[in-house]
């Protein structure tokens, strides 16, 4: 984890970078937003950007966005802060994080923007059976893909083949090919010379040199437009790239796994992928069973969300009830991991008294589950035939137009992922590229848009 703090090391920001330091990260300092940049350009780059809200954090925000520099940026300050805080959450900071620095909150932070660190649960023979493979085949060099459903957990298998291959030591470096836009994704993989473009004024270095000597994933890489996709081949066979606006190609070693949530071979059928691209990163494949097909997890998975979301919270730590639990191993878990991770975390802050109980655990209710099966919504909760049938499930749409009852599911199945996109996408059955337009276009037509979970967090942190 590379961490840049931008502001005075001689105050509570210095705290902050120790504890990051304790917690095994990587420390870049810079005294300004000058110096921030110049370093982002010039270095590795960072995982996430803790810059002092005394700074102009707005100017950096638009800077780093301009220069085509993706990295959270977490405003930092005082309960005194409080406006700077909120103006930079407008802006675009991801969290806003208080001052004096809290451990555990600083730890929680690292965990959430660079990935847990643990190994994958596995207690289920089908995943222990995955797992036992990739732990197989992490010293090699070889390339690997990960297929399986959204919120599956493929990212955390990605990090903890890293660990336990011969490049631990060097960079782990991911790349959400789905969450940076089209025109942003060559630059972001292949860094650009001064001038390459408008907001070019300087030479930045891209994703692939930045994990020069360790590992790159490709997460999600379905969501790769074709015509990028044949400078990443080139860049994989070549051992090379080429920086926008460069006149020389750049060596770079780096192992690269990558990550899908589709069929890759039918997306070549289709012609949205390229065949030797697919037979190039699909040297050795892995495949995570969607949690429905792991059962044996799910307690496991829930009781270490558990415990997790209550240190990060300040809360006790509450184990589940013995109805508790059989409620959750009952669901079929359509959204997998990623769902069953926002349930758990709603129930922490929901629950009372001295166990998580049924009572804390919130499903979506069984008239959305069952009236959203053919969107591509999965019921979450077992139907009853009076849900199922036709009069339960469309007695409300009569009278209003698709186009209302389309925009009305994705904002409410939006909010019960805690405005989580990628899990909302596949909840619906959609794309994330689809929900992002659908979303951009409801905002222009003045609709309030449910915030993605960080900006929820952020400002419950805001000091009233």
């Amino acid at each position: 984890m590379r961490v840049m703090i931008v502001g005075s090391m001689a105050a509570e920001l210095g705290e902050a970078a120790r504890i990051a330091i304790g917690r095994g990260a990587r420390i870049a300092q810079a005294d300004d937003v000058a110096s921030a940049l110049a370093e982002l350009r010039g270095s590795r780059g960072a995982d996430v950007v803790l810059c002092d809200v005394q700074l102009p954090i707005e100017d950096l925000i638009t800077r780093m966005a301009s220069e085509r520099i993706a990295a959270p940026v977490i405003a930092c300050g005082t309960r005194a802060d409080a406006v700077r805080a909120a103006a930079a959450i407008r802006a675009g900071a991801r969290e806003f994080l208080p001052l004096p620095p809290d451990a555990e909150l600083i730890a929680a932070l690292l965990e959430t923007i660079g990935g847990d660190e643990r190994a994958p649960i596995a207690v289920d023979p089908a995943m222990v059976a995955t797992l036992r493979r990739a732990e197989q085949i992490a010293a090699s060099d070889a390339s690997v893909l990960i297929r399986g459903e959204s919120g599956t957990g493929k990212e955390v298998l990605a990090r903890h083949i890293h660990r336990r291959s011969r490049r631990a030591a060097g960079p782990f470096i991911a790349v959400n090919c789905a969450a940076i836009p089209e025109t942003l994704l060559e630059s972001e993989l292949f860094g650009h010379e001064k001038g390459a473009f408008s907001g070019a004024i300087a030479r930045r270095i891209g994703r692939f040199e930045a994990a020069d000597g360790g590992t790159l994933l490709l997460d999600e890489i379905s969501e790769m437009d074709v015509r990028l996709q044949a400078k990443l081949l080139r860049a994989i066979q070549e051992r090379e790239i080429d920086r926008l606006g460069g006149s020389e190609p750049v060596k770079v070693n780096v192992r690269i796994l990558a990550t899908t949530n589709r069929p890759l071979e039918a997306e070549v059928r289709k012609g949205s992928f390229r065949e030797d691209l697919y037979f190039r990163l699909n040297v050795i494949s892995l495949t995570l069973p969607p949690l429905r097909e792991r059962p044996r997890d799910i307690l496991p998975l829930a009781e270490m969300f558990a415990r997790r979301y209550a240190e990060v919270n300040g809360l006790p730590k509450r184990p589940l009830s013995a109805a508790a639990a059989k409620l959750l191993e009952a669901q079929p878990w359509r959204g997998n991991v990623r769902e069953l991770e926002n349930t758990i975390h709603r129930a922490v802050l929901l629950a009372a008294g001295d166990l998580i109980d049924i009572d804390a655990i919130e499903l979506p209710p069984v008239e959305v589950a069952a009236g959203a099966t053919n969107c591509g919504l999965g019921a979450t909760r077992a139907s009853s035939p009076a849900a199922t049938a036709p009069a339960a499930g469309t007695a409300g749409l009569v009278g209003r137009t698709v186009a209302d009852v389309e925009r009305d599911l994705i904002l409410e199945t939006l909010t019960h992922c805690l405005g989580n996109r990628t899990h909302a996408a596949t909840l619906l059955g959609i794309s994330i590229r689809t929900l992002r337009n659908k979303l951009r276009e409801y905002s222009a037509a003045g609709v309030k848009i449910p915030p993605a979970p960080n900006a929820v967090a952020a400002a419950d942190r805001v000091p009233a």
